[in-house]
Formats: structure tokens, sequence, C-alpha cells
């Protein structure tokens, strides 16, 4: 059963740019650092599943493209960097704290920026939508995920 998800990620660290432009148009999904997060990576998300592509913390938040889920879960190597951003020195190689999965680029869209999403009254419960809301990934019902992909032709 294909699930959807949409992911967030800063342009400046990993934009859908760099994603099309890497190789296979696959990059590693590094720097979660939220464990429900983690967790919908660890225990919900399956190879082939659906992902929006999602710029966040820049000056047009949205939508930037479409992407599936390429592999499955692994540890995270930027927290046992010292050097990363995203280094945590309680994680430990044999029971890592963080993991990744890696995202396939399908498609750069036109930007659905947050205004346009929050307008469409069709998207009112959309996750991403809520007040409060800050994870960096979180799950698209497939009736959210069809609406969209229509609203970008």
């Amino acid at each position: 059963m294909t699930r959807y998800w949409l992911m967030k990620s800063e342009p400046e660290e990993c934009s859908i740019d760099d994603a099309m432009a890497a190789p296979k148009r696959t990059v590693p999904w590094t720097g979660v650092r939220n464990y429900q997060a983690r967790n919908f990576m660890r225990d919900d998300m399956r190879i082939g599943d659906g992902v929006l592509f999602y710029h966040s913390s820049c000056p047009q938040p949205g939508i930037a493209g479409i992407a599936r889920v390429a592999s499955g879960v692994r540890p995270d190597p930027t927290q046992f960097d010292a050097q990363s951003d995203y280094y945590d020195p309680k994680s430990k190689a044999d029971d890592p704290r963080w993991l990744l999965v890696d995202v396939q680029a399908v498609r750069k869209t036109r930007l659905l920026d947050l205004p346009a999403l929050r307008a469409d009254p069709a998207l009112a419960d959309l996750i991403l939508l809520r007040r409060g809301n800050r994870l960096s990934i979180t799950p698209v019902d497939k009736p959210h995920w069809d609406h969209i992909l229509q609203m970008l032709g």
C-alpha cells in the first residue's frame, strides 16, 4: 500500500534542484532530529511511497517538487560527524538515534506556496497547515495528495 508524505528541506541544505541534479536524482534525507519524524521513517515509510518535496525556512516556503522514497531506513551518518550541524554526541554507532531514507526526485513543479495551500478549503485539515505543526515529515492523506497533484497540473 503506497503512502504519501510531505518532507521539508531548507533549500540551502537540499533543494529540489539539488535532488534533480544528484546521481539517480537521489539524495539521503539527513538531519532529521525529531523523534516523531524519525519514527515515521522507521515505522511507516516504504520504498515507492510518494513525497511532496517542500522548501521550508526560506522566503517562499512551499511544495517545489514530487519525489518518492527510494530506500529503506539506515543510520544517518551526520549524527556521528562532530563537524556536522546534526552531530549528536549521545548517539552511538551500535545504537544510533537518528535514521534516514533516500529520496528520489521525480519532477520539479511550480512552487505551490504556503498561502495557496492555506487558501484551499480542500486542504484545511492538511497536517502541514495545523497551528503549531513544526514536523519536518508528515503523512499526507490520499485525497490531499490527489488534490495537490491536481493543483500542480
